[in-house]
């Protein structure tokens, strides 16, 4: 349970509240590696200000991951380096190297 709203009214003569509220960026990347292509992407912007969707976009948010780290995103989780089984190599199958960044942003509480 949380006491904190996001509909607080400013007391008369004072600058509107703000609160902290997380985005998280999830970069597919072409290898391990944070410099390498990214591949895929998806944006979930707990902010509220964007309604951003998985494939909304031509444009990849970023070139790499290191990219990001650059323009203050936080990296939070990479991806974990499992080994194909031999014979499977060149199998096809999910975007193996995941990597999750956040970001946290001030939100202002006097909107609608």
């Amino acid at each position: 349970m949380t006491t904190e709203s996001t509909h607080l009214a400013p007391a008369p003569g004072t600058a509107p509240a703000a609160v902290r509220r997380q985005q998280v960026l999830v970069l597919y990347l072409g290898t391990s590696a944070l410099d390498s292509n990214v591949v895929g992407w998806s944006l979930y912007d707990g902010t509220g200000l964007t309604s951003p969707t998985t494939g909304d976009s031509d444009e990849r948010p970023y070139e790499s991951g290191l990219a990001a780290l650059h323009d203050g995103w936080r990296l939070i989780q990479a991806a974990q380096l499992i080994p194909p089984h031999p014979g499977h190599e060149y199998d096809v199958s999910f975007l193996k190297h995941e990597f999750f960044f956040e970001r946290i942003c001030d939100v202002r509480t006097d909107r609608p």
